[in-house]
Formats: structure tokens, C-alpha cells, sequence
């Protein structure tokens, strides 16, 4: 199993950036998921969007789009397994797993990965990807809890 991580480098990042970062991690220089000058234009108080399993920082709730005409979506896998997903612009929280397919795909003209947590590896979702359209995260509701960082 191949996991992508986007690379990053931090310095003593403060605030609600810090929460992309394992607690054992948290302050040393190697570490994270998105450049820290990143993070600071993303990242101002408000609603994110934590990993149930192990509370990293997935997104923000100001993240939130429509796709399709919705933002909430509900669908089956082909063995039947039903998900309820949210889409998002960005989940800088996110690994992606194995290559993208069209294979089975829930929407029209996209490929997808499948998308874990980056610090707990917990399947999460899926990345969404065309070369139409601007990419997108389906984030598993279930697997996420909301929280007000202030």
C-alpha cells in the first residue's frame, strides 16, 4: 500500500496549524502536512473539521462546496457498503492511497483515490480528481467530528 503525504516543513507553528502536528511532534522542525506560511492563510479561528479516530486536523469547515448540486451525499460501494460524505476544496489532513480510478466512481467524469488520515492512517474519504473540473474531497461524516478552535 503506497500513502502520499504532502511534504512540509514547520517552525514553531502556533495556533490551530499546530493540530496538524502528532502531539509527540508538535514544535520540533519536520513535520505536518502543508507549509506553515500556507496554513497561516487557511487557518483563522473558527470551525474544523477533526479525524474521530485520532483528532488530527482534517479541514475547516469553510472548506464545504457543493458538487452536484449538494454538499451531502449519500452512496453505495459495489459490495454494498453505504457512505455518507461531504465534499471539500482542500483536507490538508489527508493521505491519498494507491492510483486514481474511474472504476465504480459516485461522480461523472472523476477519478478517485481513496484518502486516509495523515496521522492515523483511518480511511476518511476519497480524493476526486477530472481534468474538467477542479478536484474535490468526498470526506466520510461519520469519521469526522466538528470543533470550534479559537
Amino acid at each position: 500500500m503506497m500513502i502520499h503525504l504532502l511534504p512540509a516543513e514547520t517552525s514553531e507553528m502556533t495556533g490551530p496549524a499546530r493540530l496538524l502536528l502528532k502531539p509527540e511532534l508538535r514544535g520540533k522542525e519536520k513535520a505536518g502536512i502543508k507549509e506553515e506560511a500556507e496554513l497561516d492563510d487557511d487557518l483563522d479561528e473558527g470551525s474544523f473539521l477533526l479525524c474521530r479516530q485520532c483528532l488530527s486536523l482534517i479541514t475547516a469547515a469553510s472548506e464545504r462546496i457543493d458538487v452536484d448540486g449538494a454538499h451531502q451525499h449519500t452512496f453505495a460501494n459495489p459490495h454494498g457498503i453505504v457512505f455518507e460524505i461531504g465534499c471539500f476544496r482542500n483536507a490538508w489532513g489527508c493521505g491519498t492511497v494507491g492510483s486514481p480510478t474511474n472504476e465504480f466512481t459516485w461522480f461523472a467524469g472523476y477519478f478517485w483515490q481513496v484518502v486516509v488520515c495523515a496521522s492515523c492512517l483511518t480511511h476518511i474519504g476519497w480524493r476526486f480528481t477530472s481534468s474538467e473540473a477542479s478536484g474535490f474531497y468526498g470526506l466520510i461524516l461519520e469519521r469526522l467530528i466538528e470543533s470550534d478552535i479559537t
